[in-house]
């Protein structure tokens, strides 16, 4: 069976049942080698080895990453930020914003929500020191910003940031 991908409104590349099974593996453990994929679906080494030579040219797997083990993070400090923009900000001011949060190796992820707040981030920095010159500088310095609240983690219940794709 083959399925369609919405890519932003565009029909993107056909893909199916192997490549979503694929996708699947992949984004729970990336490090897995073709041989132990197969194990997984039933496709040899080489097939597994070009489907997915194949969905990361395409752009289906965006980027790899390691998830750092708890004992080497516990002891940081995260805050999600409620950000709610002025009622006069522009479009400018907004996207200038969005730049300065995104060029922040601080901010681990920013959302545009619905909502009372505008923008979600989750800050993670050594210190309250850090959290407040970031703040500062990010947010206070901008009239963009009408204001911000901040819910501190105390610990991490689930993180699991993986995409169940169903045939």
């Amino acid at each position: 069976m083959v399925h369609r991908v919405p890519k932003f409104g565009m029909m993107a590349a056909m893909l199916d049942g192997f490549d979503l099974l694929l996708l699947n593996a992949v984004q729970r453990d990336d490090s897995q080698t073709a041989e132990q994929l197969a194990q997984r679906v039933a496709l040899s080494p080489s097939a597994i080895a070009r489907r997915l030579r194949r969905l990361r040219g395409q752009g289906l797997i965006a980027r790899t990453v390691a998830l750092l083990a708890e004992r080497l993070t516990r002891h940081r400090l995260r805050a999600l930020v409620f950000i709610e923009l002025s009622e006069h900000a522009d479009l400018q001011g907004k996207a200038a914003l969005e730049r300065r949060l995104k060029s922040e190796q601080s901010v681990q992820f920013c959302y545009e929500t619905t909502g009372s707040c505008d923008l979600l981030a989750l800050i993670d920095c050594v210190s309250m020191a850090e959290f407040n010159a970031l703040c500062d500088s990010v947010l206070v310095a901008d009239p963009t910003v009408r204001r911000y609240e901040t819910s501190f983690v105390k610990r991490e219940v689930k993180f699991a940031p993986f995409v169940e794709l169903k045939a």
